[in-house]
């Protein structure tokens, strides 16, 4: 097997190969002087398994167009399976119509990827769990709960913990983690005027003398979340803490987050961090890789990745 990347999480793709015990393929990505991409698989990959780790954060259209143009180098240099590894699955939100004459965008990344030769898909905690069903090949879905269920129990050892879904979509998600503590849940009832907008309703759960720990898989404008932890203080939490998959974390998001009353947003690598997440006084960032890592060696060794999360 072997292992190459793109240039979206470089960081995170050498701490995968580390954990393998392997090199990271020889493999150049640059542009040219419009900004073309242009990509060179500089070792012989002919009959090899081969693993593309390339999260579509942002910018999500040339990060998804290495992936795509990597993919077809390999196809055409006779790899024998190409599995991509998407840590981030950019374009997931747009997974269904939401009004007359809109795309189904993330449909039609899933396409994309297949055409161009990938033979099977890895990501991590997927939007919406349908979205692997957009692809034709197999997937794997992986979820960064252990990750983090080993990161509560080091910090909030002895709290009485509460898990607090931001959103009523989310509840699945929150309650399996919630199940892992024995806790109790809580829900945030919000109303979303426009895009990037929340206005938290209501917390439907008792949640005074907990600590709360918020659960979801992507954190963009950071407003949700600001605004959740005042209402969960204002019903008596002693204090709020957020566990995020993906750190989108654009615009003015990591100024909100290190003003707010949030005692820490902890989010894993597999969106590499910014500068300015990276000195924020109450932003942690997970690794994943040895959970991609092992996700990868079992792929390779016909193993079962499923039994990861049992």
């Amino acid at each position: 097997m072997k292992l190459v990347a793109g240039n979206s999480n470089r960081a995170l793709a050498e701490a995968i190969a580390a954990y393998l015990n392997i090199p990271l393929g020889k493999c150049l990505v640059r542009r040219f002087a419009d900004m073309e991409v242009f990509v060179e698989v500089q070792e012989n990959v002919r009959g090899e398994d081969l693993f593309v780790v390339q999260s579509t954060s942002f910018p999500a259209n040339d990060h998804l167009m290495e992936l795509l143009i990597i993919i077809d180098a390999l196809r055409r240099s006779s790899a024998q399976r190409i599995t991509a590894v998407l840590p981030y699955f950019g374009y997931a939100r747009q997974d269904r119509k939401p009004g007359p004459r809109t795309p189904i965008s993330a449909k039609l990344v899933a396409n994309l990827i297949t055409r161009a030769g990938a033979d099977r898909v890895m990501t991590l905690d997927l939007h919406a769990g349908q979205i692997q069903g957009f692809f034709d090949i197999p997937t794997d879905n992986l979820f960064a709960a252990p990750v983090m269920v080993r990161d509560i129990e080091e910090r909030f050892n002895g709290n009485k913990l509460m898990v607090v879904s931001p959103d009523v979509g989310g509840v699945v998600r929150a309650r399996g983690l919630a199940k892992r503590f024995d806790a109790p849940l809580a829900i945030v009832d919000k109303r979303r005027e426009r895009a990037g907008e929340s206005e938290v309703m209501n917390i439907i759960g008792d949640v005074e003398g907990h600590s709360c720990i918020l659960v979801d898989d992507i954190v963009d404008s950071g407003g949700t979340l600001c605004n959740a932890a005042e209402a969960l203080l204002a019903q008596g939490a002693t204090d709020v803490s957020a566990y995020i998959t993906h750190g989108v974390l654009s615009g003015g998001a990591v100024a909100r987050i290190t003003s707010s009353r949030l005692k820490e947003l902890v989010v894993t690598d597999s969106i590499q961090a910014t500068e300015a997440v990276r000195v924020s006084a109450n932003i942690r960032v997970l690794s994943i890789a040895p959970l991609i890592g092992e996700a990868v060696g079992r792929t390779a060794r016909e193993e079962s990745v499923s039994s990861l999360f049992h």
